[in-house]
């Protein structure tokens, strides 16, 4: 049997780009500050708009966005629901200790995961009474060389087994200083005018994790909120076993 020729220009996108598209919307809503348009979502995924409207509705159709009044896309429902079985045992272990510093800190209190090259918050409590406190938001991501989620995990790390792991990122001198007294601060490195101050976070058979806190401005002694941040991180370990 003679194979039917296919036409010019009928050829699909493939499975996988698809996929790689519809995972980039979720991540671009992710990071986003408010709602999208879709004009807005299509330029930021540099498709056509109507390209990007059929991948928005396939993702509606399983509740991982939503539509507001104003047809403007956000996060949807579905997301947490798939996020529940994303390091379940950290999450589970590391959320009592998360409500108890951002109520005691006034501060949003996270644990971030090293994801390839980035660092990226699995999950966040803010404080009952936010006020100034900055929110972080579960899913943004950074580079794992910058701020003190990232340097607190390369702390985990003598520096050789660091170039080890993680071929090609660089191995902050901070992240020895670190690792020497048992945390990690910075300011002004993600977010500008924001501090946030960490400590590792061992998960047996996995990689190091980061519990941390971020703030415009701090009451506490800087001390005093890296204890709180090393006794949590020391029963989160104990919990994880």
């Amino acid at each position: 049997m003679t194979p039917t020729a296919v036409p010019a220009g009928a050829a699909q996108a493939s499975p996988s780009q698809t996929l790689s598209r519809g995972i980039r919307a979720l991540e671009i809503l992710a990071a986003a500050q408010a709602p999208l348009t879709i004009a807005e979502l299509a330029d930021a995924m540099g498709v056509h708009r109507s390209v990007a409207y059929r991948i928005l509705r396939t993702l509606e159709d399983h509740s991982l966005l939503v539509r507001d009044d104003a047809g403007k896309v956000q996060p949807g429902p579905g997301l947490a629901v798939l996020a529940r079985g994303v390091a379940r045992n950290l999450q589970t272990a590391a959320l009592p200790e998360l409500t108890q510093l951002a109520n005691a800190l006034n501060m949003s209190a996270f644990v971030a995961v090293w994801d390839r090259d980035d660092c990226v918050t699995l999950v966040t409590v803010d404080p009952r009474h936010t006020g100034a406190a900055i929110v972080q938001h579960p899913g943004s991501r950074h580079p794992i060389s910058a701020g003190a989620p990232g340097i607190a995990i390369q702390s985990a790390y003598p520096e050789a087994d660091w170039h080890a792991a993680a071929p090609g990122i660089p191995y902050r001198p901070e992240a020895g200083t670190a690792r020497h007294r048992g945390y990690a601060a910075s300011h002004d490195e993600v977010i500008a005018g924001v501090s946030s101050m960490a400590v590792p976070v061992r998960v047996p058979g996995g990689r190091p994790a980061a519990l941390a806190v971020v703030y415009i401005r701090a009451a506490q002694n800087p001390y005093e909120i890296a204890a709180a941040l090393m006794a949590g991180a020391g029963r989160i370990e104990a919990q994880l076993g």
